[in-house]
């Protein structure tokens, strides 16, 4: 059946178009048409938005399915057997999707659970958001992850690596340029894969039509992997202009996952010390390197970095509220979590806006997120492919979630 919603302000992410008491027109096969005033036949399901602001679908970036959020999720990590990590990524996904978020883009699970997932989903056997899923990262040994990850030394390990990746069926391949906060004994800005080994995994991705993201902290670590040719940065900590420079000319995306160095110095009860003093190390930084990129234009695509502490699924809007405190507006933290963030995996013809003839991932939120961009945790209806799959009457105020900024 055909649903169309009426009386409802359209932000479409195509561009900056807003349609003020709009109406929009969809069912499983897509969005059929949007505009002031549409008409339809007898066999439509009418909502009235009175109220209300449609978007599409938004989109996290930089998730961990199966990953706790406990104050040390690595040493759960090594702990949990396969079938506790797929029952928690599974119970993980429907929390997404009433968060508003219908696409994640997984980069990083043990046992390719994230992989086995979506396939599930696919198979018509689970439900959940649509995946694109790294599986295992690629690390060096001993290096940031290793954990969940695949060891490998030297161009010929990391290239079989990429493609047992591949073959399991990757969507896109995660690498671990540098060290990272959460692995005891590394030290976040130092260089782990070289240049070269990034470059044969990305290689390998670009054969197989396939995307890269790189963990980088670090400044050498992350103009290493600009230059390998990835796809995304992640964290992006320790930006210089020269690594900007790079990015501009090689089209690179940054996923900045502000909220997690915030979270954990915001909730520092349990977790363990060498992780505490490193982000305090790290964070001015890290919101110095996110407006540098801002303000030159390389595009940013909204993540997380959700299993990390305390980092609970569905603080999106968390993150975008970050962005706008260090100066983007919020058609462009909007977009960052939508239609950018559709870029960085090669879907934005499918989805990140709301326009005929791409996928009915729509949600409808309370308010004007243009005006606070936190309405956006005030979920009212969330449709997944034109299927309604979370609806709420009324938001509580447990939704909201207080940050330092």
């Amino acid at each position: 059946m055909k649903t169309k919603i009426t009386n409802i302000r359209l932000v479409t992410c195509a561009g900056d178009e807003v349609i003020e008491n709009g109406e929009i027109l969809f069912d499983e096969s897509g969005i059929l048409e949007y505009d002031l005033q549409i008409e339809t036949g007898a066999d439509v399901e009418v909502i009235d938005g009175a109220g209300l602001t449609a978007l599409p679908g938004l989109i996290d970036c930089h998730v961990h399915l199966g990953m706790d959020c406990s104050p040390d999720p690595f040493k759960q990590i090594a702990q949990d057997d396969e079938s506790q990590t797929a029952h928690l990524a599974r119970k993980q996904g429907q929390e997404f999707l009433k968060n508003g978020i219908t696409t994640v883009r997984n980069l990083g699970t043990r046992y390719n659970a994230d992989i086995k997932y979506r396939k599930a989903i696919e198979a018509g056997q689970a439900t959940g958001p649509r995946i694109f899923a790294a599986g295992r990262p690629i690390v060096m040994t001993g290096g940031h992850g290793h954990v969940m990850a695949i060891e490998a030394d030297g161009e010929a390990e990391i290239r079989k690596a990429a493609r047992s990746q591949l073959k399991e069926g990757a969507d896109l391949l995660k690498l671990m340029a540098t060290g990272g906060v959460l692995t005891e004994g590394n030290e976040p800005g130092s260089t782990q894969l070289s240049e070269q080994e990034l470059s044969c995994a990305c290689q390998e991705a670009r054969n197989a039509n396939k995307t890269t993201a790189a963990h980088a902290i670090g400044n050498e670590g992350i103009k290493n992997a600009i230059r390998a040719g990835v796809t995304t940065i992640e964290h992006a900590y320790l930006l210089d202009e020269e690594a900007v420079t790079l990015m501009k000319e090689k089209g690179t995306f940054v996923v900045p996952t502000l909220i997690a160095p915030t979270l954990i110095l915001d909730h520092t009860e349990g977790i363990p010390s060498y992780m505490i003093e490193q982000v305090k190390e790290l964070i001015e930084d890290h919101r110095v390197s996110f407006k540098m990129a801002h303000a030159a234009g390389i595009p940013i695509a909204a993540g997380t970095d959700a299993g990390t502490p305390y980092n609970y699924p569905g603080l999106l809007a968390d993150e975008l509220a970050l962005y706008v405190n260090e100066g983007m507006t919020n058609l462009e933290a909007i977009q960052s979590a939508t239609i950018t963030a559709a870029r960085t995996v090669k879907a934005e013809q499918l989805i990140g806006s709301l326009e005929k003839g791409k996928k009915a991932d729509i949600i409808l939120v309370d308010g004007n997120p243009l005006e606070d961009i936190v309405k956006l945790k005030e979920i009212r209806s969330v449709f997944l492919g034109g299927k309604a799959v979370y609806k709420q009457e009324k938001v509580t105020s447990s939704q909201r979630v207080e940050l330092s900024t």
